[in-house]
């Protein structure tokens, strides 16, 4: 088995292993850090990799934390009747990992979203990794097989492809 399998491998359990200790330890730190938080080296860099993540210039990875569960809203003071008031029963119509792009994408405007994979969750959050693109940078616009990022229309066609998504999750459900 090559290194990236066995990589994939510890992944599937990271609660178990050799990786429980160090899984823990980051969600405690991940719990201290804000929403969303650029990142140096990807945490499953087989993953990333997979994705199209390369280690030069022009990549970033992204995490993001997510709540789980639906919406917690407060109890409304004024008067309606309680089928209208919103608080029992909200559950979001998209994935966690969904939103975590989405969210990615508004805090970097210029950069692309390649994808996404999970990294942990605790009793309250999940964690996502968001791997972006520069289209402008110079090393992803000379490379030959990630310069279809350079697309004058590539933003446009990542809307389209969450608008996609949710038009498909709307007629499902």
């Amino acid at each position: 088995m090559g290194y990236y399998k066995y990589v994939a491998q510890l992944w599937k359990r990271p609660r178990d292993g050799p990786l429980a200790e160090v899984y823990r330890k980051r969600i405690m730190e991940w719990r201290r850090q804000p929403t969303i938080v650029r990142v140096e080296k990807p945490t499953r860099i087989n993953r990333a990799r997979a994705l199209g993540y390369k280690a030069k210039p022009g990549f970033i990875v992204v995490r993001v934390r997510v709540r789980k569960g639906g919406l917690n809203r407060p109890r409304p003071r004024s008067g309606r009747r309680p089928k209208r008031m919103g608080v029992l029963g909200y559950a979001p119509h998209k994935s966690a990992q969904l939103i975590a792009e989405e969210r990615a994408a508004r805090k970097y405007p210029n950069l692309v979203v390649l994808g996404s994979y999970w990294v942990g969750e605790d009793g309250m959050y999940k964690w996502y990794e968001v791997v972006m693109v520069d289209p402008h940078h110079p090393c992803v616009k000379s490379d030959p097989e990630r310069n279809w990022v350079c697309g004058i229309r590539r933003k446009i066609r990542y809307g389209e492809k969450v608008r996609k998504l949710l038009e498909k999750i709307k007629h499902e459900g």
